[in-house]
């Protein structure tokens, strides 16, 4: 595969009228099969992890960059390796040094202002060395605490998001318009497509959807397909694991006692989650044969 610019892969799919899945591994052992799913489907991928799940699955920015650096080259097809969700800039450096060509700074938990502030700082320390940046405005909520802390929503303000990327000079906006991160307590979330298409007449650059998982595969296409380009990177994280968990008949591991398990049980459960991966790219990001 070829590492590029997750911008890039989503000014290609807005042109294109589809989404890059945005999925997150969870642990080491689960990069490949996203990997080969997106190899298999012919389709444009980004692999990702969060601050959050370096704590939960107790895996570090490096552990999980030289997997994916280890491997990745094995497939044929585009990749972008991203950091999703972290607040702690010593992380993101941390995560750059490992290789990440992509990281997000969340600060959405502040006021707007210490929000620029700290997104504009991330971007000219990641720019210096070629990364991209992601923020976040608005903020989006958590029903299951692993990629985020908070479990409040605070829809994005279409005005507030035209500032706001022409203050920092962030490459990807994360927007909150009624997904959260986890298990949907009801089966299809109000999505606010109105705020999305205004949010897009104030910025031109790729928007991203947070909380892909669960979400019906129509309401994720009328997100990214809306009148002058929706949403292009969707993440997908939930929806992975428990194929993972389901197949294994086992609760949450850490990231050392995954590779401790029985190599067949797990190539089994890794083959769930690439059919996963698959079906998402073909059914719900539209992006199999996009390469």
């Amino acid at each position: 595969m070829e590492l590029v610019k997750i911008t890039e892969l989503l000014k290609d799919a807005e042109k294109g009228g589809y989404g890059v899945g945005a999925f997150s591994a969870r642990n080491t052992f689960l990069i490949e099969y996203v990997l080969r799913g997106a190899s298999k489907r012919k389709s444009p991928v980004i692999v990702q992890i969060s601050a959050n799940e370096f704590n939960w699955f107790q895996v570090t920015a490096k552990e999980f960059a030289d997997r994916f650096f280890e491997i990745y080259g094995k497939y044929e097809g585009k990749v972008a390796l991203h950091l999703d969700h972290t607040r702690d800039l010593e992380i993101i450096k941390a995560a750059i040094d490992a290789g990440f060509n992509s990281v997000m700074i969340d600060a959405s938990q502040k006021s707007f202002e210490e929000n620029v502030a700290l997104t504009k700082e991330t971007v000219l320390y990641a720019h210096e060395r070629n990364v991209e940046v992601e923020a976040e405005l608005g903020r989006i909520g958590a029903t299951d605490k692993i990629e985020t802390d908070n479990d409040e929503s605070l829809y994005t303000v279409p005005e507030e998001a035209k500032e706001f990327v022409e203050r920092t000079g962030v490459d990807t906006l994360a927007v909150s318009i009624g997904t959260a991160h986890g298990v949907y307590p009801v089966k299809n979330p109000k999505i606010d497509l109105d705020r999305l298409a205004r949010i897009r007449k104030q910025v031109a650059i790729p928007l991203v959807l947070h909380g892909g998982s669960g979400l019906p595969p129509e309401t994720v296409q009328k997100a990214i397909t809306i009148s002058g380009g929706g949403v292009s990177k969707i993440n997908i994280a939930t929806d992975l694991e428990q194929a993972f968990l389901n197949s294994l008949h086992c609760e949450r591991k850490l990231n050392s006692e995954i590779w401790q398990m029985d190599p067949a049980a797990l190539t089994k459960a890794g083959e769930a989650v690439q059919a996963v991966v698959e079906d998402k790219m073909v059914n719900f990001v539209k992006s199999a044969g996009k390469l």
